[in-house]
């Protein structure tokens, strides 16, 4: 299997299924709420930071059609884990924002893991 392929069912499902979960359990306002917590937000830096290195280095690719999006959500990851390790402080100011808007969130969420599920088969 193409690693375009493979990740973008991976991301897509993982988005569809946070998604659903965010929108079911209101539960991204019990995250963001967790921010406050620099060891929460240090320890899940390291896991986005695990998660962007990865597929940075498996997949950066720079081109015109769909699988950039692949390319651009693991370097988006890889420097949200680097701000999480680095400042915890700025992610909880920056989570406060989303607060108020958290089912819209869900919804992008929801909508970004169908289109990369949808473009990879």
């Amino acid at each position: 299997m193409e690693i375009s392929i493979f990740l973008a069912r991976f991301l897509g499902g993982f988005y569809l299924i946070f998604g659903l979960l965010f929108i079911i359990t209101r539960q991204l306002g019990k995250t963001i709420e967790m921010t406050e917590n620099k060891a929460f937000v240090i320890s899940t830096g390291y896991i986005s930071l695990l998660l962007g290195l990865a597929t940075v280095v498996l997949h950066n690719v720079w081109v015109w059609d769909w699988k950039v999006a692949i390319t651009i959500l693991g370097w988006s990851t890889l420097i949200k884990g680097i701000l999480k390790i680095g400042f915890p402080e700025f992610i909880h100011k920056q989570a406060q924002h989303f607060k108020a808007h958290q089912v819209i969130e869900a919804i992008v969420l929801l909508a970004l893991g169908g289109w990369l599920v949808w473009m990879s088969f």
